[in-house]
């Protein structure tokens, strides 16, 4: 079977916005918690640079434990959460910013219905092709 990358790349996409949806949440139910570092998730630079592999040049990786400059596939991309300590949003040291947890939300709702729609669209273009119509 061959692998379609759109397909990989969006799947990872809501993968990784289904975590930030729960970061998200985890950090507006903290809201209140003294001295609470908020969370924050980190993907979309790790797929920018599957889809740009190809233009740029791999070093030649010849041990597991060598680094590779690239990312190759998208199976070794990873959402990753970071814990944010360096910004204080109020006296008590908690830095939860309502508004921006909610504009975060807001931003990952509409990513995640884009996504949605075009896979849809690729369904409705295979379905399209193999019914020959």
């Amino acid at each position: 079977m061959v692998r379609d990358l759109t397909w990989d790349v969006v799947g990872k996409d809501l993968q990784g916005l289904a975590r930030r949806f729960g970061v998200v949440a985890e950090n507006m139910a903290n809201g209140n918690t003294p001295r609470y570092a908020r969370k924050e998730v980190s993907f979309e630079d790790q797929l920018q640079e599957v889809i740009e592999a190809p233009k740029r040049l791999p070093m030649v990786v010849t041990d597991p434990q060598h680094i590779k400059n690239v990312h190759t596939s998208v199976e070794e991309v990873a959402p990753l959460s970071r814990r944010v300590y360096d910004e204080v949003y109020r006296l008590d040291g908690n830095n939860v910013d309502p508004e921006r947890e909610n504009a975060l939300l807001a931003q990952s709702r509409m990513g995640y219905l884009a996504m949605n729609r075009l896979l849809a669209k690729r369904v409705g273009a295979y379905k399209l092709v193999i019914g020959g119509r």
